[in-house]
């Protein structure tokens, strides 16, 4: 059986280039991960995503939990089974979709309204978060709680209760090769006292989390990797305290949480460089939620070696596409005479074989192949573009490619 293992092959400044060792494969790092959250990353197959060279995938407990269920999935021997993937697969506990999607909401504007609640009201400890109205009587529908999160589906507003022990049992039933650790995520603007709280308890969860992993054999035979998460808001103190705690109960990875979230890019890289400094050199460093090249750079300047964002395939379901010399909305008029690739340079399918006018003209005609096209591009650019990063540390050049990138994109 593969062991999880990562080898710190060479430093440029504080960039590193590494290689992550799982059952399903090698992951050269840094590494972007697109994200596949239902078992599917969005209008691709898995033969497209092998094509543009991605090497590992996401999958979404809470979504996978609710539909189509583990048990369906340990019917098919597994995720990777059960989608058809070969590669490595990272799961999500979960967590930030309990409260962002847990206040039953039935459509999406009330979903994404939801979400934006839930991201001020994720850290309040152990109290109702979100409620129905109706006849005067108030029902929770997300409720903290010290040993786990109470939550009703926004699918169909049953109700349920994740723990740390259960987030790890289903995370082994899908058989992701890295799980994440259950945790509390507070919003940029919270205060410190309850960004302390959400902290403490994502601590209290994380050696929960071991607990239960150290107890529980792999479903499926293979070895599987769990990663801690820091959390802190943006409070240097509690960032610190977090790194430090999380480092100690030794993960095989950890995760930087609860950035992205709204925060200023300043403040953002000033946490990763209070961070950097207290994570172990020797385990992958994750940061969650982060998909903007210029975000990407600022992190792998500071030790940063894994990234996940739906935004490269929620851009191209948009009419969005990603280059090197900036972003382009196919929606504008001026594409639809345009008979050059999306970016000369990108070996991408769709680069290969269209133009910038056919992939508009199939936008604006809601053409299903469109945004296919659109997202076959973008999941390649940022492949290309990891691929850049990684090749520019193994040559001392980290520094000059980012410059130089940032320098076209402003251009």
């Amino acid at each position: 059986m593969e062991k999880f293992k990562f080898e710190l092959i060479k430093k440029d400044g504080k960039a590193r280039l590494g290689k992550i060792t799982t059952a399903h494969g090698e992951i050269e790092t840094p590494v972007f991960m697109p994200v596949g959250t239902r078992a599917s990353v969005k209008t691709a197959s898995p033969d497209e995503v092998v094509d543009i060279a991605a090497k590992i995938i996401l999958g979404n407990t809470y979504h996978l939990y609710l539909r189509p269920g583990t048990e369906i999935i340990q019917k098919h021997g597994g995720l990777h089974k059960f989608m058809n993937w070969q590669g490595p697969i990272l799961t999500d506990s979960g967590g930030f979709q309990v409260f962002s999607l847990g206040f039953g909401a039935k459509n999406k504007e009330e979903r994404d309204s939801s979400a934006r609640r839930s991201a001020k009201l994720a850290c309040l400890p152990a109290r109702r978060v979100g409620m129905t109205k109706g006849n005067g009587n108030d029902k929770p529908l997300v409720k903290i709680k010290e040993d786990g999160v109470e939550f009703r589906s926004h699918l169909d507003g049953s109700k349920h209760f994740f723990t740390p022990e259960s987030v790890i049992r289903m995370q082994k039933e899908i058989g992701a090769d890295i799980m994440m650790a259950f945790d509390e995520c507070a919003p940029a603007d919270a205060s410190h006292d309850y960004a302390r709280n959400a902290m403490e308890r994502t601590h209290r969860w994380a050696v929960e989390c071991v607990d239960a992993y150290k107890k529980t054999k792999p479903v499926y035979g293979y070895d599987q990797a769990l990663f801690g998460i820091v959390q802190g808001a943006t409070y240097k103190d509690l960032r610190i305290e977090s790194a430090k705690f999380i480092s100690n109960l030794n993960f095989d990875g950890v995760a930087i949480g609860g950035l992205a979230v709204g925060e200023p890019e300043k403040v953002r890289n000033e946490m990763l460089e209070i961070v950097e400094e207290h994570l172990p050199k020797s385990r992958p460093r994750y940061l969650m939620g982060v998909g903007f090249p210029q975000d990407i750079l600022n992190a792998v300047e500071r030790g940063v070696d894994m990234f996940d964002c739906v935004l490269p395939t929620r851009l191209a379901r948009n009419g969005a596409v990603w280059t090197y010399g900036g972003k382009l909305n196919l929606n504008n008029s001026q594409f639809a005479t345009d008979l050059s690739p999306i970016e000369r340079e990108c070996d991408c399918y769709a680069c290969r074989n269209f133009t910038r006018s056919y992939i508009a003209h199939l936008i604006r005609e809601g053409e299903v192949l469109g945004i296919r096209l659109t997202t076959i591009h973008n999941l390649r650019f940022m492949m290309r573009f990891m691929e850049d990063i990684r090749s520019s540390i193994k040559k001392d050049r980290f520094k000059a490619f980012k410059k130089g990138f940032i320098n076209e994109l402003e251009g």
